[in-house]
């Protein structure tokens, strides 16, 4: 695994953003080429659009199959051959057709195993809307399309800041609705399971946010604290799972306190989201946790104010491959020790001569965790 080349799949996003961009400046540096095979999923007419408007290098192979990919070389899948009229900076319902071909492409070749982890280009939620396409956005869509039964998570991340949310694309006026004790076990689990599994921290701390301003004030500014997140703490604690307070989530990340845990679960999108790119250095990346699949994607959204003036910062994309590169092999090397070779090599039942063997003892396969002492 160490040696091997990984595979990455880059959908091209809308054809109207920055996609194009930061991908081309990413792999101007020959030193990527060498950590990866890129496929990018898009349009060879759009590509070379963007390329000639913004005057940057973005020489690229173009194959019809992804198993085709060249090693060394900047490789770019059809997805589709139909023109396309790039306006940058302008929503249209073309950029969004063009988005959404490209990432179903990339879904299908995934359940073919022709990649290895999924990085995504920003996407305009809107105008990738379709009877194929109902859904808030990327995570929504991969867990319906290859989750297989699990559930997705989303985390943002930047260094030792690792956010997720309890709810994601939602209004704000149904978000007290959604946030169940069911719901946010669920994802405090998925969470502390990514943090042991992805990112390969033995014993996750999870700080939990509140929903409401001073935690409910007993009550007095909401009740959700008292009847739906410290039960769900209490019970995630009694699981083994290590999860803290609620915290306050005005005071908890302009006093630093997020840097005494490994990651922090927020009830809502902007609860998390303002303050983690309020803290981030442009190189925060977007992770979806959960899924067969590793997804990533840069922290940025299409840009559309400065789409086609070369301005773009590739920083958050470079990660962003670079953190899905080290997700799949840590979960492979989390995954070995629990790999049961016994079975290949005991797999009769009868030793010559007919004397039967003694059974082996069955395999835990379950990473045992201490339960956490209660919190004063």
């Amino acid at each position: 695994m160490e040696n091997k080349k990984l595979r990455v799949a880059i959908t091209h996003g809308d054809t109207n953003g920055v996609g194009y961009e930061v991908i081309f400046k990413t792999f101007a540096d020959p030193m990527m080429l060498e950590l990866c095979t890129p496929i990018i999923y898009g349009s060879p007419k759009v590509a070379t659009y963007h390329r000639n408007a913004l005057g940057i290098q973005g020489n690229f192979t173009i194959i019809s199959n992804a198993a085709e990919a060249h090693s060394g070389k900047l490789n770019l899948l059809t997805t589709f051959d139909e023109e396309v009229k790039v306006e940058f900076g302008q929503p249209s319902k073309e950029a969004g057709t063009a988005a959404y071909k490209a990432l179903e492409r990339a879904m299908e070749d995934y359940k073919q195993g022709l990649f290895d982890v999924l990085v995504t280009a920003p996407i305009n939620k809107s105008n990738i809307q379709s009877a194929d396409f109902t859904f808030c956005g990327h995570t929504e869509y991969i867990e319906d399309r290859i989750g297989e039964g699990e559930k997705a998570l989303m985390i943002l991340l930047n260094g030792n800041l690792r956010v997720a949310l309890v709810t994601t694309h939602l209004a704000i006026k149904d978000i007290a609705g959604a946030i169940t004790k069911e719901k946010i076990i669920e994802k405090a689990t998925i969470f502390s399971r990514s943090l042991r599994r992805d990112f390969r921290i033995s014993t996750p701390r999870i700080a939990i946010l509140s929903l409401n301003p001073h935690c409910g004030d007993g009550g007095l500014l909401g009740t959700e604290e008292e009847e739906v997140i410290i039960p769900a703490i209490k019970e995630l604690s009694e699981s083994g799972i290590y999860t803290f307070r609620p915290f306050a989530a005005d005071g908890f990340f302009g006093r630093g306190t997020y840097e005494s845990f490994d990651g922090v679960l927020a009830m809502y999108h902007d609860q998390g989201l303002a303050p983690f790119k309020a803290l981030d250095t442009g190189s925060g990346v977007n992770y979806t946790a959960g899924l067969p699949l590793v997804r990533t994607s840069p922290e940025h959204g299409t840009a559309y104010e400065i789409a086609g003036k070369g301005e773009a910062d590739e920083e958050s994309f470079r990660h962003a491959i670079f953190f899905a590169l080290d997700v799949f092999r840590n979960r492979v090397n989390y995954d070995e020790p629990f790999a049961d070779p016994l079975p290949k090599l005991y797999h009769e039942k009868k030793e010559e001569g007919e004397r039967p063997r003694l059974p082996f003892p069955k395999k835990n396969t379950e990473a045992q965790e201490c339960k956490p002492e209660q919190e004063a």
